[in-house]
């Protein structure tokens, strides 16, 4: 039924941690989550039909939505639920809407991989200006990492959070 939309990213989260968590609830606008809900993220081209995408999981399932981002090129949807199985099924109906396999997803790919140890107190603050994150303080580490599509990089973070001591 939708020919022509391209599944760039879908990650299902299935316990979003708590950083992670505050994060989405910073900078979203859409129905907040609290830690350890399972969520989806899924991420398309063109970028419009993510309303078709939206419409079609929220129609099918309780899970309620904290990010929907339409652009030109690409959209973003981020919908979530206490219940796992409810998560999963709203993947189920994207994928069935989209006729399409996870498996037929883009592969994530590893666009910068940094560490920039021991960050000057100048460079902080710029960084904390503009962050949604946590803060950095001067003379601690920051690791960045971007992947392409972007929608995996959640995955990596969700992950990174269970398993180390970190600050988003």
């Amino acid at each position: 039924m939708a020919q022509g939309i391209d599944l760039r990213s879908y990650v299902f989260l299935d316990s979003l941690q708590p950083q992670l968590t505050s994060y989405i609830g910073k900078t979203s606008r859409g129905f907040l989550p609290v830690p350890e809900m399972a969520s989806l993220w899924v991420e398309i081209s063109p970028g419009i039909a993510i309303n078709r995408i939206t419409d079609t999981a929220l129609k099918a399932t309780t899970v309620v939505p904290a990010v929907q981002v339409v652009e030109r090129a690409f959209g973003l949807l981020e919908v979530h639920d206490t219940d796992q199985g409810e998560v999963l099924s709203a993947g189920a109906a994207i994928l069935n809407f989209l006729e399409l396999e996870e498996s037929q997803r883009l592969k994530p790919k590893l666009m910068t991989n940094q560490i920039i140890r021991s960050i000057e107190p100048y460079q902080a603050q710029l960084i904390n200006r503009n962050s949604a994150g946590m803060m950095i303080l001067p003379g601690q580490s920051l690791f960045i990492l971007e992947t392409q599509p972007a929608g995996y990089v959640t995955f990596a973070a969700n992950e990174a959070e269970k398993a180390a001591n970190i600050s988003l």
